[in-house]
């Protein structure tokens, strides 16, 4: 019975480590990994952005000047 048990596990292992092997060795996950960095500093940049946008609104209409761009 234990052996059963040893066997099953072992398999078990194995269709995992060939399903993740797979997977990384096709570029799948590398890809996925990389458009959400690259969503992340989107959404960074584009909040940056607003802020900086905003910011110069305040001190343009602070100091009176026109916006002239």
């Amino acid at each position: 019975m234990k052996k059963l048990l040893w066997v099953s596990i072992g398999v078990g292992v194995g269709v995992l480590a060939s399903k993740k092997y797979a997977e990384v060795s096709s570029g799948a996950a590398l890809n996925r990994q990389v458009g959400k960095y690259t969503d992340r500093a989107s959404e960074y940049w584009e909040a940056f952005r607003q802020g900086m946008s905003s910011r110069e609104e305040e001190l343009r209409s602070a100091l009176g000047v026109d916006a002239a761009k």
